[in-house]
């Protein structure tokens, strides 16, 4: 069975599909890449909402001014990412919604910075605003779409982002693919576009690809 990802995967990643017997094509349908950003105005919290704005702030000269500082932040990984360099993350959850639910319940009194990408969704600031919290964003990575045509036929898509599901959809139709997403934000792209969509248990890549497993 063949399979098409839409985004290059890890050695493991991709070997845990082959040794489950399928034929897996990558290709990245997003590209990424960090842009420089001065400290003036942080704020005594940050939130990052993936793991492309903690490598983005990794790089930054005087990062370690920002360690002493509190973290909220949506992915395990992206939580692993920053305690790994150091940072002390408060909370974590899977979904950008879910976490402003929590800043906004129990954290509101605190100020924030949320680093983020030019396509970063809605979700995180429109809830912080409503819920009167006071925060600004600096945007740290730039996502391009990068669209092309797929011309192999598969039975199976994985899209990983909003984003991906949008550059993919730029050169290709879904007609009877079975759609794998890493979240419920990732799969709400893909509304009046298809029915047949699997989401993964948790937004993980290793949840997507376990999902393919157990479905196919």
């Amino acid at each position: 069975m063949k399979i098409l990802s839409t985004k290059i995967l890890a050695e493991y990643q991709k070997k845990a599909l082959i040794d489950a017997g399928f034929d897996c094509i990558e290709s990245d349908f997003i590209s990424t890449k960090i842009k420089s950003f001065d400290l003036k105005n942080i704020n005594d919290s940050l939130i990052f909402s993936s793991q492309n704005g903690v490598e983005s702030v990794l790089q930054h000269p005087e990062l370690e001014k920002l360690k002493t500082k509190k973290v909220y932040c949506v992915g395990l990984k992206t939580k692993i990412l920053l305690s790994e360099n150091g940072f002390d993350v408060v909370a974590y959850t899977g979904y950008a919604s879910d976490l402003a639910e929590i800043i906004t319940l129990i954290y509101n009194s605190e100020c924030f910075t949320f680093f983020s990408g030019n396509k970063r969704r809605d979700t995180l600031p429109n809830a912080l605003k409503e819920a009167g919290v006071v925060f600004n964003e600096i945007e740290v990575y730039e996502t391009t779409l990068t669209p092309h045509k797929i011309k192999d036929s598969v039975e199976a898509i994985l899209f990983f982002s909003p984003s991906g599901v949008e550059s993919y959809l730029k050169e290709n139709t879904i007609k009877k693919e079975v759609c794998f997403c890493i979240g419920e934000t990732t799969a709400s792209a893909l509304e009046n576009k298809t029915k047949n969509i699997v989401i993964a248990e948790q937004p993980s890549v290793e949840d997507v690809i376990e999902s393919v497993i157990e479905t196919l």
